[in-house]
């Protein structure tokens, strides 16, 4: 069994903007999906009111997310940390801060 650590290279530069425009692009695939192509993604779109995803669209968003950004950000372990309302109520913009934050902690290793 292989011990390597898989991961996966971060953007160039790891700011909000960057990270805005990957995620963006990831909701958008999925919204085009469902037929849902005139939504706006902007920082304060909300995933579940404004976007109109549910909880099994945030599986395959942590996965986009993985696959992405490899284990450095950890979207199971964000959401677990949240209580219930702020799941329900979580932006696209609290998710940048978070990816951004794992990227940048990731600069660091």
């Amino acid at each position: 069994m292989s011990t390597a650590k898989h991961t996966v290279p971060a953007p160039a530069a790891v700011d909000e903007e960057t990270v805005f425009a990957e995620i963006a692009g990831m909701l958008r695939s999925m919204l085009d999906e469902y037929g849902l192509d005139d939504i706006e993604i902007a920082p304060a779109s909300r995933f579940m009111e404004d976007l109109e995803l549910e909880s099994i669209d945030l599986v395959t968003l942590a996965g986009h997310l993985q696959a992405r950004y490899g284990r450095q950000v950890n979207f199971a372990e964000f959401v677990a940390g949240l209580e219930l309302d702020e799941i329900i109520e979580l932006g696209v913009g609290r998710l940048v801060e978070y990816v951004v934050g794992c990227l940048k902690a990731g600069e660091g290793s």
